[in-house]
């Protein structure tokens, strides 16, 4: 039973590995490359529009619906980061239908990522919308004895980003095992597909709470439904 691809090496010079992680990292990237550019190429303002441009169009207008009503503000500037992340996510969960297919989700390294990818964006949105005074100046908050217990804040919730994800991932791969050595016939199709929409949440959530944290970090947040996807 592979509980992470990162123990499947493809191929290792000394220090050097290739697993599963970065094969099927790669592969993903590779399919939201190429899916962007072959819908993209053919957009048009008309009337008529494809399948393909319908489905993209639903897909941004449900990101720019989630960005403003979480964050409060304009959607424009976060939807790249934001999009680019949940798109990531949810295909790279997707695809564990696929046999042979490792979810690179599945890897701590790959959490960990994506999780600095959003550590850093709360920095770079939060400067970028209030200046660099007013942005480091939150942390001194009510006053400066309140500094290291407000870096603590940001490096823990950085942790339980990349650590929530890994852990959810991780246990249904462990689940779909083991139901397959009990029951191989019909209860690990249930599970597949139950794992299909575990996976896709899982992809919402870190979306939705990377908004939260850009949110804090621009200075803008409202209590309710993203203060319950934080918990």
């Amino acid at each position: 039973m592979t509980i992470t691809p990162d123990t499947i090496i493809y191929w290792q010079w000394g220090p050097i590995k290739i697993t599963a992680t970065l094969v099927f990292s790669w592969l993903v990237i590779a399919i939201l490359t190429l899916v962007s550019y072959l819908g993209t190429r053919t957009l048009t303002s008309g009337k008529e529009l494809s399948r393909t441009q319908n489905l993209l169009e639903a897909i941004v207008t449900f990101l720019r619906m989630q960005i403003r009503e979480v964050s409060q503000q304009d959607p424009d500037p976060y939807l790249p980061f934001v999009g680019t992340l949940f798109l990531y996510i949810a295909l790279a969960n997707m695809l564990t239908l696929v046999p042979g297919y490792q979810a690179p989700t599945g890897s701590l390294s790959t959490t960990a990522a994506l999780a600095l990818c959003v550590f850093i964006a709360v920095p770079v949105f939060g400067i970028a919308k209030r200046g660099l005074r007013a942005y480091l100046g939150q942390y001194l908050k009510p006053n400066i004895l309140m500094l290291p217990f407000t870096v603590i804040g940001e490096l823990s919730r950085t942790l339980s980003l990349a650590v929530r994800l890994f852990g959810n991932m991780m246990s249904g791969s462990v689940i779909v095992a083991i139901l397959l050595a009990i029951a191989p016939l019909f209860i690990p199709a249930i599970m597949q597909a139950f794992g299909l929409l575990i996976g896709i949440i899982q992809a919402y959530i870190f979306a939705i709470l990377a908004i939260v944290f850009i949110a804090s970090g621009t200075g803008q947040q409202r209590a309710g439904p993203a203060d319950g996807a934080r918990r």
